[in-house]
């Protein structure tokens, strides 16, 4: 049953709802992007060698039932290939087992020495096909893609400041079983390593479309942003399709490739799509090119999935734009931390500092938030990182409405903080949650009050049911470069007796 919800949803489209992620819709006032950290310039990752890798994938599936899917000796021995070239050029390899359905599977891990161990980039692909064919766009296609950047990882002897991880996943076309396996199986500590995952899963469809998963929800449908950081890592690959004139659109966290497993865990992720079995529209063939009314792999999980159904251009621009990500965030050197507040212990933050405020239950205070659900998660009970966050109201109750805000506004201001001179940026997690008895007058608003106050994100409320989920903002704070200013939050349940829950973690300052 799982596998054929899996074979319905891989088509590059908008898709339900995954539950793990709540749709949000993001206002914020003088909203720039951060100020790019420096980066090693990336490389041209020949197309010949990729196709070459495509070919020797091709020809392990014809000596061995014309597949190389789950249990079948034509997986490990793509597994055993993969690892030979990783193994010759200087990585560390793991072949890690499992098993499902009565087969052993298998997962390949490889590290490039270096870089900060406690900042891991990881990158991966699944390699195993369907039974009925050799699964060469699906997926050998990614799987080729991101071998051949790690092999010119090698090649440049990088040096990277993260960690750089790649993965070539077992048993995909069975639901995600080896990704899973993988990160089930990563103690706490080693998945707070993996500061962002980037997947890449069929990127040569012969009818190609220029899909990139939607870590911010920039288009206010779908699934919703991904866990903070996703829109970073959407971002970096953006701008590399912008560099070639290559216009893209987003897909959904749908829960249909291995990110999967790494989003419901909070892990940073993103990658690129072609697209599938679903149909190419006039639109997209209008900014594409290619044919309208066509999947945009007519061979997906049939026998016809050979080197004959990969487009060039696409694998070429597509493994392109995997090298850009992987030197771009690998190599970039992190931007200075000014100030920062986990919410761990107390720093000085004022609650009601102008004491005008109205709220009669529900004010902010730092603590360990209990979990609230009315129609859905309203206060978050899991933060952004360790067990505090600045929240409205952290008790529970006996009904979700006992410690939600009511009667008006809480406030809530930060210590003075001195910022230097230079570009400065501020980032920090967030949630709005409410029923479907709020109205606009319900808001969470952050302002940065120094010689002029600045409204760096405003969220109102609707007369919807809103869950709550974490979400991430940034602004730059240019303009206050030398001054000493405050952090100041207000929510508000300003409509009446509506349901209002929010939550704000790990504000940050850089430089």
């Amino acid at each position: 049953m799982l596998l054929s919800r899996h074979l319905t949803w891989k088509n590059g489209m908008r898709s339900p709802l995954v539950a793990a992620i709540a749709a949000l819709t993001l206002t914020l006032a003088a909203l720039v992007p951060a100020a790019p950290a420096s980066a090693a310039a990336a490389p041209d990752i020949p197309l010949a060698n990729v196709k070459a890798h495509l070919s020797q994938l091709q020809s392990i599936a014809a000596a061995n039932g014309g597949n190389r899917a789950h249990g079948r000796p034509g997986y490990l021995a793509s597994a055993n290939y993969v690892r030979g070239q990783l193994d010759a050029a200087g990585f560390s390899t793991v072949l890690q087992s499992f098993t499902y359905n009565g087969a052993t599977g298998y997962n390949l891990i490889a590290d490039w020495p270096g870089g900060d161990p406690n900042d891991i980039l990881m990158v991966g692909a699944h390699l195993d096909s369907v039974t009925a064919g050799p699964g060469i766009n699906d997926n050998g296609s990614g799987s080729a893609a991101i071998l051949e950047t790690a092999l010119e990882v090698a090649r440049q002897s990088l040096q990277p400041v993260k960690h750089l991880r790649f993965a070539w996943w077992g048993a995909e076309e069975q639901g995600l079983r080896g990704s899973q396996f993988y990160v089930n199986n990563l103690p706490a500590a080693e998945r707070a390593r993996i500061k962002g995952y980037l997947n890449f899963d069929m990127v040569g469809s012969p009818n190609a479309g220029y899909f990139i998963y939607d870590g911010d929800n920039s288009d206010g449908t779908g699934s919703g942003p991904g866990p903070a950081g996703s829109a970073a890592l959407e971002r970096t690959l953006q701008d590399y399709f912008t560099s070639i004139g290559v216009p893209t659109r987003g897909t959904d966290f749908d829960g249909r490739s291995d990110y999967g497993p790494f989003i419901a865990v909070g892990i940073p992720a993103g990658g690129t799509f072609t697209g599938a079995e679903g149909t190419k529209s006039s639109a997209q063939a209008g900014l594409w090119g290619g044919t309208a009314g066509q999947a945009f792999d007519v061979c997906y999980h049939r026998s016809c999935d050979t080197t004959a159904n990969v487009n060039d251009t696409a694998l070429d621009r597509n493994a392109d734009a995997i090298a850009y990500a992987v030197w771009t965030i690998g190599t970039a050197v992190p931007p200075a931390v000014i100030w920062q507040d986990t919410f761990e212990t107390a720093t000085g933050w004022t609650v009601n500092p102008n004491g005008a405020d109205t709220a009669t239950t529900g004010v902010w205070e730092r603590g360990d938030p209990a979990a609230t659900t009315s129609s859905g998660a309203k206060q978050l009970g899991t933060t952004v990182s360790g067990t505090n966050d600045l929240v409205t109201g952290r008790l529970a109750g006996s009904s979700a409405g006992d410690y939600d805000i009511d009667g008006g506004v809480t406030s809530i201001q930060s210590p003075p903080i001195t910022l230097p001179a230079g570009a400065l940026n501020l980032s920090l997690s967030w949630y709005l949650a409410h029923g479907s008895n709020s109205s606009s007058a319900d808001y969470l608003r952050v302002r940065v009050v120094g010689s002029t106050t600045a409204t760096v994100l405003n969220q109102a409320g609707a007369a919807t049911n809103r869950n709550g989920a974490w979400a991430t903002a940034t602004a730059s704070l240019n303009a206050f470069a030398g001054q000493t200013v405050r952090i100041v939050i207000d929510a508000a349940d300003a409509s009446g007796a509506s349901l209002v829950e929010a939550g704000v973690d790990d504000v940050k300052i850089t430089n």
